[in-house]
């Protein structure tokens, strides 16, 4: 049905008087205290954000609507509590707490006591400070027992008065490479061990005159020798620690296992002579428990990484001094 057109005019006349009459109360609203205009009303948005948090996003030119906090769950409730990673602690190396010579102590028994055997002189490669390779080519000490091929204790090793002179030749280019070293350098760390009482080389100078006066010809350095008095020398350049576990384990098992080498040699090839090489001016546990304090005092600024890599170079020492002691029986 259609409405006569003097209602509809009215009708639109009385619409229009009422909007224009809400649209200024509006207006007079806002201007007076913070409340949103019909604009803002009106064109307001709902987004959902945050895993479905309702926000209410109003263009209101000098105030906005309080925004849901970000920390909310879906459901409009706080979030959880964030909890915090529970602190790893590294575990110990044997012998850490003691400092670094005990750690060295605890590599070179491991070392030489792999499988139940003790450690051949040329395999000593090792990837990590917990992991050692074997190979039967050498040891570090001769003893009767050591290369025992039928169990039953028969000696199989025969020391050579050439080979034994060949050892000494090495052992002092060595001995001088590593005190020459300790002496000139200019890295203070090195200072602390000058003038230790453990240095080896004038006594080898004096054992080597000795037996020139026999009528001996002494050999000239072999391979073994020279290749780590190569190596000592780039060493110390390159990296103190490293210098130092080598020093250290040089003196170690010249003192530990080296009486061992000096006592056989000498009854079988030189009548029981005891050498300048195998003798102190002093205790020489004494004087290498000296040293040993000095490391460890040092030892205790270096980082796990340099401590770390301090013992991987272990393995290379005692390899170096396995091809040395090895020349006695070659």
């Amino acid at each position: 049905m259609t409405l006569p057109e003097s209602v509809s005019l009215h009708s639109f006349e009385l619409i229009s008087s009422t909007y224009a009459s809400v649209s200024s109360s509006f207006s007079f609203l806002n201007s007076s205290g913070p409340f949103m205009n019909c604009t803002s009303v009106m064109t307001r948005k709902m987004k959902f954000r945050n895993g479905g948090a309702l926000r209410l996003c109003c263009s209101d030119s000098n105030h906005s609507a309080p925004l849901t906090s970000t920390t909310a769950t879906s459901t409009g409730g706080p979030a959880p509590p964030v909890l915090k990673r529970r602190k790893r602690y590294r575990r110990e190396y044997p012998g850490e707490s003691k400092g670094i010579t005990e750690e060295l102590r605890f590599i070179a028994m491991r070392l030489r006591n792999v499988n139940g055997k003790k450690l051949s002189g040329d395999a000593v490669n090792s990837s990590s400070e917990d992991e050692v390779e074997e190979k039967d080519d050498g040891n570090l000490a001769l003893s009767d027992d050591d290369n025992d091929e039928n169990g039953d204790g028969a000696q199989t090793w025969h020391p050579s008065l050439e080979g034994f002179l060949k050892y000494l030749v090495d052992s002092k280019l060595v001995f001088s490479t590593v005190e020459q070293i300790v002496d000139e350098s200019s890295d203070v760390a090195y200072s602390y061990f000058r003038k230790s009482g453990l240095e080896r080389s004038e006594c080898l100078a004096k054992d080597l005159e000795w037996f020139s006066e026999q009528g001996i010809v002494l050999p000239e350095p072999s391979i073994p020798g020279v290749s780590y008095a190569k190596y000592l020398e780039e060493l110390a350049e390159r990296s103190a620690p490293l210098f130092l576990c080598h020093y250290y384990n040089i003196y170690f098992s010249h003192i530990a296992g080296g009486q061992v080498i000096a006592k056989q040699v000498s009854e079988r090839l030189l009548e029981g002579r005891k050498l300048e090489f195998y003798t102190w001016a002093g205790d020489a546990e004494e004087l290498l428990k000296n040293v040993r304090e000095k490391l460890n005092m040092l030892g205790e600024h270096w980082s796990r990484d340099e401590k770390n890599k301090c013992l991987r170079e272990a393995t290379k020492s005692f390899r170096f001094l396995g091809q040395i002691v090895r020349l006695i029986i070659l």
